[in-house]
């Protein structure tokens, strides 16, 4: 379509030789790699070691799928590398004609599976408030900026091929299309160590589910099939084993109309039911004071429930 032949013929192929290769060695933070010359000079996008970008510049769509270097989880510095990667497609989605951003995660088995217990152990055990605190907000406002596109003309797409649980679970909620994979397996067991969770759960689940069904999910600790989900209109787009990334490539090749109207819709849901960034970090706050007051015994239950999520990926 002419819509797409300038940004796609020129601007979204400089992005795709910018971005780095998918699992490159480190290099300093500030630095950008020897192949983003031919991009334009105002493109700076940040190195990335557990995020694997790559553009298809067909549908004008770009593909971020994590794996993160330690603990299977939304660590810090996973955190820092999405947060970065969002910062420059607020700053370049519009100039070069992105329309579409696609999560996902190259863990077999796995599409996260939440905060990082081993780091909330320890800020917990310190009664480090502030850097418990610090890291929750970051959670809030990678989940914001997905759901809101990062402020731009982006529709965000969820993929989960395998389980999200407790803060993956949020972070998969807050795209504006979720797919999953039939065998996928998503829920919120925080209960189990007494605490609830506190990046996007509640406001999320009640204006798609409603309060009482939300609150329900929560205290139940239930993990359940991508298929109960469908049915409960929590997931979008319901796809056989191993179909997921095909499901999605369908959804995006789909008319320039379309994508408008699944856009709009998105931005009909922020007017009827706002979020805003406020809410999710007050809601934060609560999850921080309650986490602070737990005990020994929650304590121990959330170190061996990381360990366990370690020696999943080991045997993976």
């Amino acid at each position: 379509m002419a819509f797409f032949d300038v940004p796609l013929g020129t601007k979204l192929r400089s992005l795709a030789e910018a971005l780095p290769s998918a699992r490159p060695e480190p290099a300093p933070p500030h630095a950008l790699r020897a192949n983003t010359a031919a991009a334009p000079q105002s493109l700076q996008l940040p190195q990335l070691r557990e995020l694997d970008v790559q553009v298809d510049t067909t549908h004008a769509a770009l593909w971020c799928f994590m794996h993160p270097k330690g603990p299977p989880s939304f660590t810090p510095s996973l955190l820092r590398e999405l947060i970065a990667l969002r910062h420059a497609i607020h700053d370049h989605a519009s100039e070069i004609g992105l329309r579409y951003f696609v999560g996902a995660s190259r863990l077999p088995g796995i599409y996260n599976l939440g905060g990082d217990l081993q780091h909330f152990v320890a800020m917990i055990r310190n009664q480090d408030r502030e850097s418990l605190r610090a890291y929750a907000v970051d959670c809030c406002d990678v989940a914001f900026h997905m759901t809101m596109g990062f402020n731009t003309p982006v529709l965000t797409i969820g993929l989960v091929q395998g389980d999200a649980l407790g803060g993956g679970f949020e972070g998969a909620m807050s795209f504006n299309i979720l797919v999953a994979e039939r065998s996928a397996r998503l829920g919120l067991p925080e209960v189990l160590f007494n605490l609830f969770p506190g990046m996007g759960s509640m406001s999320f689940l009640s204006r798609k589910i409603g309060f009482g069904r939300a609150e329900r999910m929560i205290l139940s600790g239930k993990i359940y099939t991508a298929e109960e989900l469908y049915d409960m209109g929590l997931v979008d787009v319901l796809a056989e084993d191993g179909e997921g990334e095909a499901e999605v490539r369908k959804f995006i090749s789909g008319s320039e109309a379309r994508y408008r109207m699944y856009k709009s819709l998105a931005q009909a849901r922020q007017r009827v039911a706002p979020l805003t960034f406020d809410e999710l970090c007050d809601i934060t706050d609560i999850w921080v004071e309650t986490a602070m007051h737990l005990g020994e015994t929650d304590l121990r239950r959330m170190e061996r429930l990381a360990l366990a999520q370690r020696r999943r990926v080991e045997r993976a």
